[in-house]
């Protein structure tokens, strides 16, 4: 009986300090993301163009969804310590503590030179007052077959790149950044 109430108060001990059972934090990350903050990159160009740009919000990330006309080559999404402008190199200043830089290897114009998207207000492209990590999204410009957008966020968080295909003959880039680490 002794050695019996001498193990649970040892157990008792351990539980107390924190070293017998993990905390729900330690035993799975944050909503089970596992991603990083790397550079994330595809290379090669295509006939695709900038049609739109949406985004949304999810209990774990917000996304934002670059939808072009044709299927998706190349693309580079990274931090950077300041989004620059396509061609003439100015900083798009933009809302939040770490700014990512998207370059798809695809133009926001057609081969005539008309825009193929154009928002009102490009340091504006999408509306993202609300959400919990995006605080700006820009377009920056495009510039000899690239288009470069500045996607302003409150940290510099886990993220990750996805391709979709469709609908149609168009396809779809998927930037969504955590919350939290």
């Amino acid at each position: 009986m002794k050695r019996l109430l001498s193990g649970i108060a040892s157990l008792l001990l351990l539980v107390g300090l924190g070293m017998a059972v993990p905390t729900a934090a330690e035993a799975a990350p944050y909503c089970g993301i596992s991603w990083g903050s790397n550079s994330e990159t595809r290379s090669g160009y295509s006939t695709s163009h900038l049609k739109n740009l949406r985004t949304g919000k999810h209990d774990c990330y917000d996304r934002l969804v670059i939808d072009l006309d044709h299927r998706v080559t190349g693309y580079s999404v990274k931090y950077v310590s300041a989004v620059r402008r396509p061609g003439s190199g100015s900083v798009v200043s933009l809302a939040g503590a770490a700014d990512l830089q998207i370059t798809l290897n695809a133009p926001a114009y057609d081969d005539s030179g008309r825009a193929t998207y154009s928002p009102a207000r490009p340091n504006t492209a999408v509306n993202v007052a609300g959400y919990r990590t995006f605080r700006q999204v820009a377009l920056a410009g495009s510039f000899e077959g690239e288009t470069t957008l500045g996607l302003g966020v409150r940290a510099r968080l886990p993220m990750r790149v996805t391709v979709l295909n469709g609908p149609g003959s168009g396809s779809r880039i998927v930037v969504d950044v955590a919350h939290r680490w």
